[in-house]
């Protein structure tokens, strides 16, 4: 059996994410889409932090830099926001370093740049 963590609540995210597709089609910059789901996680009143600042360790020394993750919902779950045509591999990378930073163990990538909703999920 594969280890699928937290699968109800990116079930749910990944709905949310289709409604918002759904109603605003491909072509916005990504704010426009972090608007959308912030709008749409509070009307389902589901637990959510936008811009969420991790601090980076390195070697013990905590870089001058943060890394922000465009949401973290349900306190457990990194949402990064694309609005480009396809999910890179850098994109991917961008995630698991996240994952790593932010000790969570599941990403979701959404892109919102093509005409249908494309995501993937990151477990680490």
């Amino acid at each position: 059996m594969e280890h699928f963590p937290l699968k109800e609540e990116t079930y749910k995210i990944i709905g949310i994410c289709m409604e918002v597709h759904n109603t605003l089609g491909a072509g916005f910059f990504e704010i426009v889409y972090k608007d959308a789901l912030e709008l749409e996680f509070r009307k389902a009143g589901i637990l959510y932090e936008r811009e969420k600042e991790y601090p980076v360790n390195y070697k013990g020394v905590i870089l001058p830099h943060k890394f922000y993750a465009d949401f973290v919902v349900f306190d457990q779950v990194i949402l990064e926001v694309k609005g480009q045509k396809g999910i890179a591999d850098e994109h991917i990378a961008q995630a698991i370093n996240y994952l790593k930073v932010s000790e969570n163990e599941i990403a979701l990538i959404v892109n919102f740049g093509e005409p249908k909703l494309n995501h993937k999920r990151i477990i680490f």
